[in-house]
């Protein structure tokens, strides 16, 4: 592992994720899981995240849709949160879900508009 890379992605996991989320998923790892927190870090977050090519709005609508049409709920709220941090608005939200609900299905646009209406509201009660 690289603790240059790793270093890069455990700063913009926690940029993106918030640092609590990411302590406390580190915080309840064990030797289990632990590798698997280390390899999202180093390789998602440091050499995929921390390249220069994509700006983290654009990455962050690509996880949305992605993750839509993955059928991944627990990711999707969190990086819906995140996108919102990289200045991706509701408003691109709601394009990008179009978008995936077209071509990926409509039913997978109707869950994932329910998913991130949570992540919305959560975040909004979170600002109280």
């Amino acid at each position: 592992m690289s603790k240059e890379v790793f270093d890069r992605g455990l700063d913009i996991r926690k940029s993106v994720l918030g640092a609590e989320f990411v302590e406390k998923s580190f915080a309840a790892s064990d030797d289990f899981n632990r590798p698997m927190q280390e390899l999202v870090t180093e390789y998602c977050w440091g050499a995929v995240w921390g390249r220069e090519g994509l700006s983290r709005k654009t990455r962050s609508m690509l996880n949305i849709a992605m993750l839509s049409a993955l059928n991944r709920p627990h990711e999707l709220k969190m990086h819906a949160k995140g996108a919102l941090k990289n200045g991706v608005t509701r408003d691109e939200i709601r394009e990008v879900l179009l978008q995936v609900a077209i071509y990926c299905g409509v039913p997978a646009g109707v869950d994932s508009f329910r998913i991130v209406r949570e992540a919305f509201a959560e975040v909004d009660a979170a600002n109280k």
